[in-house]
């Protein structure tokens, strides 16, 4: 590979520096920029505590990592276990000294996958950057990255994964290559409601990460009108229950891919976290029932206490029956959060599009909903909003503001 090749690759990457020494974070600052100027580099000059490290990774979500063991090599090394920990598929540079034996040792065993000795040269650089762009091609900077919208229910039995495999089919009219991805390890229901079947699941893209190529994904992932399908296990399987990451699903599939829909079985835990925060819209699916809205802005709470950005979540109310349960202003007011789309109930259409193992059609009251809702986030105008009249729903209110209290 090629000088040019590589710093065109590494060009676009995000590099988080932690060191406390400001010449070797002027050194670094001086390599990383003189060929890539178009690299963005985050500084952190002192070593973060745990908490704080998490809340950088987890909102600037870095592409490589310079963790510096020169200043202070315990804890430096300590710092390298922890981003690894956190982070355990972004590569990460030891820098150092000096070539130390012990301490590159130390450093690879903690987590490190390459080293830089200061001063570092250009030549240094590309040679390291040239091995991680060999050993993580899903973090190219060359390419397009593609767009990654999760989709995630408040509570179960809210119609999430039929939003997201009818929203999938209605997006597929307008855009290029597309992904839906089952991400429920346990209770997926994409293969049923699609009448796909496949040997293998996302489960096999988790345990194979080191080897993905095009090839290989092409027998992963099962196909129905021009949409790949990857779906969840059939039945548990060994290592589900210890799944935390799904950074080697959703990288692989945002660089080839244009839309990458998720369906995802909650907003709780370590596995549906890393899919919400890897993803960069998040359509958050309710009904306009009291108990679904309880739990939407229950989930709404618990994705800010993680760190998932307010701004990525869009509610869906699915479902939608002003006749029955409460109207678009009221839900607004009462969760304190914009209803981004409603879908109206159609149960007959929805029934017969399930049986079809089809996407419901445009002339279905659901379908339309679907169409409008891909229009919308396809960057079409908002349709004017209707102004919120006065009510007397102060109980309601009350209601809400205890159950977040």
């Amino acid at each position: 590979m090629s000088k040019v090749d590589i710093f065109q690759s590494a060009g676009s990457w995000k590099y988080l520096v932690i060191c406390p020494s400001q010449g070797i974070t002027k050194d670094l600052n001086h390599a990383l920029s003189s060929k890539m100027s178009q690299a963005e580099i985050l500084e952190i000059p002192v070593y973060p505590p745990s908490a704080g490290l998490l809340e950088v990774l987890s909102v600037q979500n870095p592409d490589v990592c310079l963790a510096d063991v020169a200043s202070d090599r315990e804890r430096g090394l300590n710092l390298i276990k922890e981003v690894s920990s956190m982070q355990p598929k972004m590569p990460i540079i030891a820098v150092m000294p000096a070539n130390d034996t012990d301490l590159i040792l130390r450093s690879l065993r903690a987590g490190a996958s390459e080293f830089l000795v200061h001063p570092v040269s250009q030549e240094q650089l590309e040679e390291v950057l040239g091995r991680i762009v060999a050993k993580n091609p899903l973090i190219k900077g060359s390419g397009k990255a593609g767009r990654v919208i999760a989709i995630v229910p408040s509570k179960g039995a809210c119609g999430a994964s039929t939003v997201a495999s009818g929203l999938t089919f209605h997006w597929k009219k307008k855009s290029g290559k597309i992904l839906l991805a089952d991400l429920d390890p346990l209770t997926g229901t994409l293969s049923f409601l699609l009448k796909l079947k496949s040997q293998y699941s996302f489960m096999d893209v988790v345990t194979l990460t080191q080897s993905l190529d095009p090839d290989l994904w092409r027998n992963l992932v099962a196909t129905t009108q021009n949409v790949d399908v990857l779906l969840s296990p059939e039945s548990p399987v060994d290592g589900i229950h210890d799944l935390m990451d799904a950074s080697a699903i959703i990288d692989y599939a945002r660089w080839h891919y244009e839309t990458t829909i998720l369906d995802t079985c909650s907003a709780y835990g370590p596995w549906n976290l890393s899919v919400l925060r890897l993803a960069d819209e998040i359509l958050l699916v309710s009904t306009n029932e009291l108990p679904s809205l309880q739990a939407t802005q229950r989930a709404i709470s618990y994705m800010e206490q993680n760190r998932i950005d307010r701004s990525k979540v869009k509610l869906i109310v699915n479902r939608y029956n002003r006749d029955v349960g409460l109207s678009k202003e009221v839900i607004e007011t009462a969760i304190r959060c914009e209803v981004f789309q409603v879908l109206p109930s159609d149960f007959e259409g929805v029934q017969r599009a399930m049986i079809d193992g089809k996407p419901s059609p445009t002339s279905s009251p659901f379908g339309k909903g679907l169409a409008q809702l891909a229009e919308k986030m396809g960057g079409a105008a908002d349709p004017p909003k209707a102004s919120k009249s006065g009510s007397s729903w102060g109980g309601l209110l009350n209601l809400f503001s205890r159950a977040s209290s």
